[in-house]
């Protein structure tokens, strides 16, 4: 796979977890690595001494309740997608007890015809209430003050989160086993080939190519997206930062995998999903002509895109409306608006 090297990456050495420069990061163009950012959190040190020692701790502190599972057949190569036809996926999901899941880690570590799991997407603190104390990072900025990170946990066996994108920015934490990230930046997913808006694997759009084996017959133009890639190595202890939108292709390449992250967003909940809109676009938009597609462009630039003051500017304040500032009651009632609409 052909791919921008490691060292075009930015890396911040000693960063401590309560000094993370957060306006480094956000000036960042793209990602950047933070080399042993949690080295001293609990459950490295833990992994560190053996698998079995980070199992235990988690163990600890779970708080009990069964916990969803992907169990992915050998033949799968630990890759989590569709399967052959797309009509579902190659994996099962069960929900099952933690201490079921760790003890068959523990015993087909060593069977080369082992099937795999995946723990995705657990809730750290619903999850393993207390186990933050000792694995936290500190978020002192003031782009928090209204968007608390929310932290999740993944672990399980050797996997591969097909590349998709979240609207969240992320700081993954490698906390045990060797785990690869393949980044594109937002543009490239023109060249990375997305598969259906739903159902999706863990609720996220992916690329239906396999980036490992790509098709390039299939898929001529991920040769470009393959062009643009980083590729970024962690080793438990270090972190990336990616921004919001970026698509990453996950890999946890060791037989027992923990890394935790922290997903925030900049802007205002109240905003909501911008999916949501993309489909309403599919819905009103895609299907007109050319002419008029072009001509509803124009209008997206000058409303959605461009400078907000540039539609309000020449409007007294009374009667702006949606043009205004955005809050959380305008949104509400434009939310009813629409609503209505579409029920029409």
């Amino acid at each position: 796979m052909t791919s921008h090297v490691e060292s075009q990456v930015s890396v911040l050495e000693g960063v401590k977890p309560d000094q993370i420069p957060f306006d480094k990061l956000l000036q960042a163009d793209g990602p950047v690595i933070l080399r042993g950012l949690v080295s001293g959190w609990g459950l490295v040190q833990a992994g560190k001494q053996s698998p079995d020692n980070a199992m235990q701790m988690l163990q600890s502190h779970s708080s009990g309740k069964p916990v969803g599972v992907y169990i992915a057949p050998p033949e799968t190569k630990a890759r989590f997608f569709y399967n052959h036809d797309c009509t579902g996926f190659n994996y099962q999901s069960k929900y099952l007890e933690l201490a079921e899941i760790f003890a068959q880690i523990r015993d087909n570590k060593n069977n080369p015809e082992r099937s795999y799991c995946y723990m995705n997407s657990l809730t750290l603190d619903e999850c393993f209430p207390g186990l933050r104390e000792q694995n936290n990072l500190s978020f002192n900025h003031s782009i928090f003050a209204n968007n608390k990170p929310l932290s999740k946990v993944w672990v399980g066996t050797e996997s591969i989160a097909a590349a998709h994108y979240d609207v969240p920015s992320n700081l993954a934490c490698c906390v045990l086993g060797a785990r690869r990230f393949t980044l594109f930046p937002p543009e490239q997913i023109h060249n990375l080939y997305p598969g259906p808006l739903e159902p999706t694997p863990g609720g996220q759009v992916i690329s239906m190519v396999d980036l490992k084996n790509p098709d390039l017959q299939r898929f001529p133009r991920v040769r470009e997206a393959l062009e643009a890639a980083v590729v970024v190595d962690l080793q438990p202890g270090d972190a990336v930062y990616y921004p919001s939108m970026w698509w990453h292709q996950v890999e946890a390449l060791s037989p027992f995998n923990i890394m935790i992250n922290f997903w925030w967003l900049t802007a205002p909940a109240y905003m909501g999903n911008p999916l949501d809109i993309v489909m309403h676009a599919i819905m009103g938009l895609r299907d007109r002509s050319e002419a008029e597609k072009k001509a509803w462009r124009e209008v997206f630039d000058y409303y959605v895109f461009g400078s907000p003051e540039t539609p309000r500017e020449h409007l007294p304040p009374a009667i702006q409306g949606a043009l205004a500032d955005l809050d959380n009651d305008t949104v509400r009632r434009l939310r009813a608006l629409v609503k209505n609409k579409l029920n029409r």
